[in-house]
């Protein structure tokens, strides 16, 4: 199993002392993973997704170039980076690594404190860049997935409800009289307030298709695979009875409690009559209809 606080390596080599030494010399502080051919590297690196491949250029059969053409052609290894190595130390040989991509260039025979540089540099910018796409990915507040990761998550299940002619639902929920709450508690105690609803609406989903963001300001959404309307109406009963039932500290000692309104679109067979945008609005009708019928309820679109 691929250990998740540390970063993996799948190092590819036909020689055994090669992948001996190389995982020697970064076992310490690397998940590590072998391969001895091309077949078994291309094999592996799609099964275990490592962050980082060391490919030797010479093997038989199929050389460590057609590795990384393949590699780069497959949409699950494409952004996974390629260090080469190898004895051949052309200047045309680092260029042909280069048009396929490589991040960089090892040359044979191995000085230990290079190899380690060389991938530390890698992993490092590996790492800047995982970060970052996490943080343009996610929530501030609530670490919730964002709109933008919404947006994305909800194209790939659409399309899939599309092809397989299967249920699909959306939960568009709202905290009700938000605005009044700030007002009287301030903002720093709104975010507590939107932390909580965050935290109720993650405990309450069960099943890892499950998927819930923050759409924005007081909004959040659940996007629910393969969930007609019974299954839909009972868990958004849940999440607004698990909101109503939870008090709510306040600065003055005192606690008080929030309440939402939820509109659930729901799509059980297709094709559906409608784009993902109407979808959409749909579950956004509805909410609109919760909210202009008293609040804390849920109305799913007629």
């Amino acid at each position: 199993m691929r250990e998740e606080t540390r970063n993996s390596i799948l190092i590819v080599d036909d020689e055994k002392s090669n992948l001996k030494f190389l995982s020697s010399i970064l076992r310490a502080d690397y998940t590590i993973y072998t391969a001895k051919s091309g077949e078994d590297a291309i094999k592996k690196a799609e099964e275990l997704l490592p962050d980082l491949i060391l490919l030797d250029i010479i093997m038989p059969e199929i050389d460590g170039h057609e590795v990384a053409a393949a590699l780069k052609k497959s949409r699950k290894t494409k952004e996974i980076p390629i260090i080469f190595i190898s004895s051949l130390g052309s200047s045309e040989d680092e260029e042909k690594g280069l048009t396929l991509e490589a991040v960089d260039y090892i040359s044979k025979p191995f000085a230990p404190e290079v190899v380690k540089l060389r991938v530390r540099n890698q992993i490092q910018i590996i790492n800047q860049l995982s970060a970052s796409k996490h943080l343009s990915m996610t929530d501030e507040l609530t670490n919730m997935p964002n709109r933008r990761s919404f947006d994305i998550r909800f194209n790939m299940e659409w399309s899939h409800t599309m092809r397989a002619s299967t249920p699909i639902s959306i939960l568009m929920l709202d905290v009700d009289k938000f605005k009044a709450f700030n007002d009287t508690y301030g903002h720093e105690h709104g975010d507590l307030v939107l932390e909580t609803v965050a935290g109720i609406i993650k405990q309450t989903l069960k099943r890892p298709t499950d998927f819930a963001a923050r759409w924005g300001g007081e909004e959040f959404i659940v996007l629910l695979r393969d969930m007609g309307i019974n299954g839909s109406l009972e868990i958004a009963e849940k999440i607004r009875s698990n909101v109503e039932t939870t008090k709510i500290p306040n600065p003055d000692g005192s606690a008080s409690g929030v309440t939402i309104s939820i509109g659930i679109a729901v799509q059980e067979t297709m094709p559906c009559g409608c784009s993902s945008k109407e979808f959409l609005k749909r579950a956004d009708k509805a909410l609109y209809t919760a909210k202009e019928t008293g609040r804390n309820r849920v109305c799913l679109y007629n």
